[in-house]
């Protein structure tokens, strides 16, 4: 699912640290003062700011009646379901699209120019990449293009109604597929191509699928699997020579050569709105991956309601796709740039700034070349940006150093009251603006928790809101997305105008909706973009699904929510992160982790706890330059393994955590006793995150179990 925040309200306007002489600090109070007076009433009534901020303060979403579900104002009486009238299903959507915008760009390539490979002084080779411009995609070319697909896989034997998968990076032909089987009725089945070989295998046979779409390297290192229905697989780039332990009786074909097939258009039946669009695989978070069946109506229901909440959207925005687009997140993301007439630039997280990896150095990462105006990210990245910019900062001069943070302060403090500030945007933030391209005008977050401080920081120096978003692949991803015009954080906002939410006591949790003065209980998400449930898993169907005596599907979450008094909703915790101490006092574990995720020392941190024990334990991804500094001071010296397993150093983090959790005001029980400090990263690849960077804990529990039992004295 995405999942969006703990809140951690201590940091949500968390200054940075001001060393400046007295003296000087009030020189500077004193220019902004009167800078501030000499512009504001100009600037107050050319900006419509007041109204703005009226924006911000009104009421979102209510309750009609105490025990009835909150919506938002907008679809008090009446969720929305549809775009545009009678577009009920997506290849109708996308129809729409191309009669509109035949001519303009869809979906846009860059051009590798060339390709090598750079040794590092560790002896690692890294491949590193001159990129040139993007070559596009009008709406026209594409359509065609997914129709003689579309009439390809049916020239192949690939029937309407019977599932086809597609495991493959996000790119052009990832969507060109996803419309070709919109249009043919092709329920697409998808995997995340980092999951493991049993994960997709499983995948693959409980869909019965007899035809894969996939990429050359996705092709020869991670579908060697066993697929006994298999028949074909198409490589959407070009066809590999040879491929040996291939089993007999499956034919490799190339995307074009399946196009050439589908020249002479075979006849296509129209998908109903109730058919199958989509069988996406979840994260797997928590267990083996289940398959979510998504219906053409639930899809556009969920477009709808995400489309509403981006203002001024239309055929003027660029989007840049580097997500993975079998997330939930990012096949919504595209499903609404597709159906605005927005056109998707293609990137890769290796190479989306000038500094990524991949990105040779001195030439352009693709965020310099597209110029994004919106952007979907995870918390993963942003933190990642977040760190790297205040890494920086630590770099500067003193000089350069005290300018960044006064103007820092002094946006965060006009921003808290409303207010924008043009100059300190031009003359301060540009530089980091520039980082994804200086034209963002909407940042969305979802995927897993983003901490109040990352997303005022994000707001700050990119000068652009956040949109937090809240959803579960079980809905489309769609529930919740926080307001443009609102900077308040540790919320994710009020119902989408597609669906509307319900609080379920919980009492195991002390979680009632009569709680004073906020409901707060297990979200219940209801509405058209609540989908058909999981394939082949009756049992779990009856647990987390229900319809209502109106007829309408809910899904019940395992997550904690409260209604704050204008209607939007903060995630306060999660039924399977909450665990039990024992001295009886429950501790979440996903609020720990969102407090500590904050300190500069910890890159990742998974907290853990046993019901038989008294206190909670961490695993720790440290943060390689500020260990190694640190290391440097307490005089440990070793490989960066040794420095990681050095007892001193846990100590020290240890010291380091506990004075950051007492800062954001943690419960004593709550504070991690015992660490143990992880030298290598967890990445999608080792399996102890998701795609979307969410820890897996079952899998982070197996991996650490000797040092949980080293932390736990051996019990």
């Amino acid at each position: 699912g995405v999942v969006s925040t703990y809140s951690t309200p201590s940091l949500t306007w968390m200054k940075l640290k001001e060393d400046v002489p007295p003296l000087l600090l009030h020189v500077f109070r004193s220019m902004v003062w009167v800078y501030s007076i000499i512009t504001f009433l100009p600037w107050y009534l050319i900006s419509g700011t007041s109204a703005k901020q009226a924006r911000a303060k009104r009421v979102k979403a209510r309750s009609v009646s105490p025990a009835s579900p909150y919506r938002a104002m907008h679809s008090q009486n009446q969720l929305v379901s549809q775009l545009y009238v009678a577009m009920d299903t997506l290849d109708k959507v996308f129809a729409y699209a191309v009669q509109r915008f035949p001519h303009r760009d869809c979906l846009g390539t860059r051009e590798l120019l060339s390709e090598e490979d750079e040794v590092q002084h560790n002896g690692k080779i890294f491949k590193k990449v001159i990129l040139g411009e993007y070559n596009w995609l009008s709406f026209e070319e594409t359509f065609q293009l997914a129709q003689t697909f579309g009439s390809g896989l049916a020239a192949l034997g690939q029937r309407p109604h019977h599932n086809i998968a597609i495991i493959c990076e996000t790119r052009a032909e990832w969507i060109i597929t996803a419309q070709a089987c919109f249009m043919y009725n092709f329920p697409l089945v998808t995997v995340y191509a980092t999951l493991g070989g049993p994960a997709i295998a499983h995948g693959l046979n409980e869909t019965r699928v007899t035809h894969i779409i996939t990429s050359k390297d996705l092709f020869q290192s991670r579908l060697m699997v066993s697929v006994p229905r298999l028949q074909h697989i198409i490589v959407v780039d070009s066809k590999p020579s040879s491929w040996s332990g291939l089993p007999h009786g499956i034919q490799v074909h190339n995307m074009a050569s399946v196009q050439e097939l589908g020249a002479m258009k075979i006849q296509r039946p129209q998908p109903l709105s109730s058919d199958i669009a989509v069988i996406m695989y979840t994260s797997g978070s928590t267990d083996i991956p289940k398959g979510v069946k998504i219906s053409h109506s639930n899809l556009v229901a969920a477009v709808s309601g995400m489309a509403e909440r981006i203002p001024g959207l239309d055929e003027n925005d660029t989007y840049i796709g580097y997500l993975p687009l079998a997330h939930v997140l990012e096949l919504s993301a595209e499903l609404v740039c597709v159906s605005h007439g927005c056109r998707i630039g293609y990137s890769s997280p290796q190479t989306l700034s000038d500094q990524s990896t991949k990105i040779k150095k001195g030439s352009k990462g693709d965020t310099s070349v597209l110029k994004p105006t919106l952007m979907a990210a995870v918390p993963e990245i942003m933190d990642r940006i977040y760190k790297t910019v205040m890494r920086r900062v630590e770099e500067m001069s003193r000089v350069q150093r005290t300018l960044f943070v006064l103007a820092y302060n002094y946006k965060m403090e006009q921003i808290s009251k409303g207010y924008s500030t043009p100059l300190c945007d031009r003359l301060v933030f540009r530089k980091v603006r520039s980082l994804l391209g200086g034209n963002t005008r909407v940042l969305l977050s979802g995927g897993a928790p983003l901490s109040p401080a990352t997303q005022r920081f994000m707001n700050i120096c990119f000068c652009c809101p956040v949109g937090q978003g809240y959803g579960l692949t079980e809905t489309c991803g769609a529930a919740t997305i926080s307001e443009v015009y609102d900077y308040s954080t540790g919320h994710v906002g009020a119902p989408l105008v597609c669906s509307e939410i319900m609080l379920k006591d919980w009492e195991e949790g002390g979680y009632y909706s009569t709680d004073k003065p906020h409901p707060r209980g297990e979200i219940l998400i209801g509405g058209p973009n609540v989908t058909l449930g999981y394939c082949d898993n009756e049992m779990t169907n009856k647990e987390d699904f229900f319809v209502d005596k109106k007829g309408q599907r809910w899904f019940c979450t395992g997550d904690i929510g409260e209604f704050q008094p204008d209607g939007c909703l903060k995630i306060i915790d999660r039924k399977k992160d909450l665990v039990k101490l024992q001295a009886g006092e429950y501790v979440s574990l996903g609020k720990v982790e969102a407090v500590l995720k904050n300190c500069s020392l910890i890159d990742n941190i998974c907290a853990y706890a046993k019901s038989d024990q008294s206190y909670v334990i961490g695993f720790v991804v440290p943060n390689q330059k500020q260990l190694l500094s640190l290391a440097e001071q307490r005089c440990v010296r070793g490989s960066w393994e040794e420095i990681c397993n050095h007892p001193d150093m846990e100590r020290e983090v240890i010291r380091i955590i506990t004075e950051a959790a007492v800062t954001a005001k943690l419960e004593r029980f709550e504070i991690p006793k015992k660490i143990c400090l992880s030298s290598e990263p967890w990445t999608p690849e080792t399996g102890l995150v998701t795609d979307a960077f969410k820890l897996k804990r079952k899998e982070l529990k197996t991996h650490y179990q000797a040092d949980i039992e080293r932390m736990y004295g051996g019990k």
